[in-house]
C-alpha cells in the first residue's frame, strides 16, 4: 500500500510535512496558557516530543510497512533539534552530545507514554507529570488534562487513513477539545 510512496524518494519530504504539523500543533498556546506547560525550551521540546510520539505510535500500529517513514520522522525531528541548538549558539562540540541526550530523553518518553496508554489508569498521568512538568510545580489536574489530550489524539489519529498520514497529511484535533476530554469527532 505504501510502496509507491517509499519507492519514489519522497519519504523525507513526507516526514518533514508530518514533523511540521507536529510542531505546529505543539505550539498551540492552549497548552501553555490553560494547561500550564512551561513555555521554555524544555517545555516546547516536550510538546513536540508528544506529538511526534503520537505520529510514531500511529505508524507503528500499522505494522512494518511504514517503518522507513517512522525512521525518517525521527531523523527529521533530531536534525531540527541540531539546527535549533546551533541557532541558539551552542558550540559545534556540544551540539552532538546535547542532541544525543535529547534523543535518549525522547526514547524514554516514548516508553513511558506507551506504557501509560497501554497500562492502568494513572500511569500516563504520572509519565506526563514526570516528563513535561519535571515531577512537580504543576497540579495533578494539568497532567491529567494533558494525558486526556494524548488519549484523545491517539484515538483521532487511529481513525485517520494510513494513506493520508503516509502522504504527509495529518489532522490533529483542537488542543482545547482534547484537553477538556471531549470525545474525538469522526474523521
Amino acid at each position: 500500500m505504501l510502496k509507491p510512496l517509499f519507492g519514489d524518494g519522497r519519504i523525507r519530504q513526507v516526514a518533514e510535512a508530518l514533523y511540521g504539523r507536529a510542531v505546529e500543533q505543539a505550539r498551540d498556546p492552549e497548552f501553555y496558557r490553560s494547561c500550564g506547560v512551561p513555555d521554555t525550551v524544555d517545555g516546547r521540546f516536550d510538546m513536540i516530543a508528544i506529538h511526534v510520539f503520537l505520529l510514531l505510535r500511529r505508524l507503528k500500529r500499522a505494522g512494518d510497512t511504514p517503518g522507513p517513514l517512522a525512521q525518517a520522522l525521527f531523523d527529521t525531528m533530531f536534525d531540527d533539534m541540531d539546527r535549533l541548538l546551533r541557532e541558539m549558539g551552542a558550540g559545534d562540540l556540544g551540539v552532538g552530545r546535547r542532541v544525543k541526550n535529547m534523543a535518549q530523553a525522547f526514547s524514554g518518553r516514548i516508553a513511558a507514554y506507551e506504557s501509560g496508554l497501554d497500562g492502568a489508569d494513572g500511569i500516563l498521568e504520572a509519565a506526563v507529570l514526570r516528563n513535561v512538568f519535571r515531577g512537580g510545580g504543576a497540579p495533578h489536574e494539568a497532567a491529567a488534562a494533558l494525558a486526556r489530550y494524548i488519549r484523545h489524539q491517539t484515538a483521532t489519529l487511529g481513525r485517520q487513513p494510513l494513506e493520508e498520514i503516509a502522504a504527509g497529511r495529518v489532522a490533529f484535533t483542537d488542543a482545547a477539545v482534547g484537553l477538556n476530554g471531549e470525545p474525538p469527532q469522526q474523521v
